[in-house]
């Protein structure tokens, strides 16, 4: 697994997993193909790429936002998502010799819903992340490569605090169908399922997680 800053959060998770942590920034094109040959070379072949690196750019409104706020979003959302895309593709391939694979990007819900008086732009940069999806998945089909993605609705995470809201699920809960947020290893459950043989002619999907929001 890669990760950005949080080296202690990312090793813990990486022991609970008997994985990895690998340091690097998925929106920097030299440190992807420093992750992509180190996992090569200590982890042999890659068979499956969660794209789930991301950050939301803060609540604002579209009148409030910064040129400098919305290119690092784009960088890490958008680009890195594409980055580490092409990386997995030139690996997995068929074409290229490669055993075949499976990606999942990590979108949301807000792709769809628009984010309105939030953070449009986030929404924005995720609906950059479907239509990625649905285009490459599209592109590779015939080369032994599912893409497809998971759209979370409002989730239990430190997201929400992190923004300077952390009262955000208490108010948001009662719009949502289900009536409570999910939880991260209900995201997770999704995105295993798309990794997995069970979801084998499924590919260019949005699934959403998102209670019926």
């Amino acid at each position: 697994m890669n990760f950005s800053r949080d080296r202690e959060g990312a090793e813990r998770i990486a022991k609970a997993i008997h994985g990895r942590a690998i340091q690097g920034d998925v929106a920097l094109e030299q440190d992807v193909a420093r992750l992509f040959a180190t996992v090569d070379r200590e982890m042999g072949p890659v068979a499956a790429l969660v794209n789930n690196a991301g950050v939301t750019g803060g609540f604002a409104r579209v009148e409030e936002i910064d040129a400098a706020r919305v290119t690092e979003m784009l960088r890490i959302n958008v680009l890195g998502t594409m980055l580490c895309s092409r990386e997995a593709v030139r690996r997995m391939s068929t074409r290229r010799g490669g055993a075949g694979g499976a990606i999942v990007n990590i979108s949301s819900l807000a792709a769809r819903t628009g984010g309105s008086g939030e953070w449009v732009h986030y929404a924005a940069s995720k609906g950059a992340v479907d239509t990625f999806t649905i285009g490459l998945a599209r592109e590779v089909a015939d080369e032994g490569i599912r893409v497809n993605a998971v759209a979370p609705g409002l989730i239990e995470t430190g997201l929400h605090a992190a923004n300077g809201e952390p009262g955000r699920l208490e108010r948001l809960s009662p719009s949502i169908p289900m009536k409570r947020p999910g939880t991260a290893e209900e995201v997770a459950n999704a995105v295993l399922w798309l990794l997995s043989e069970e979801a084998s002619y499924v590919t260019g999907s949005i699934l959403e997680a998102g209670g019926g929001r």
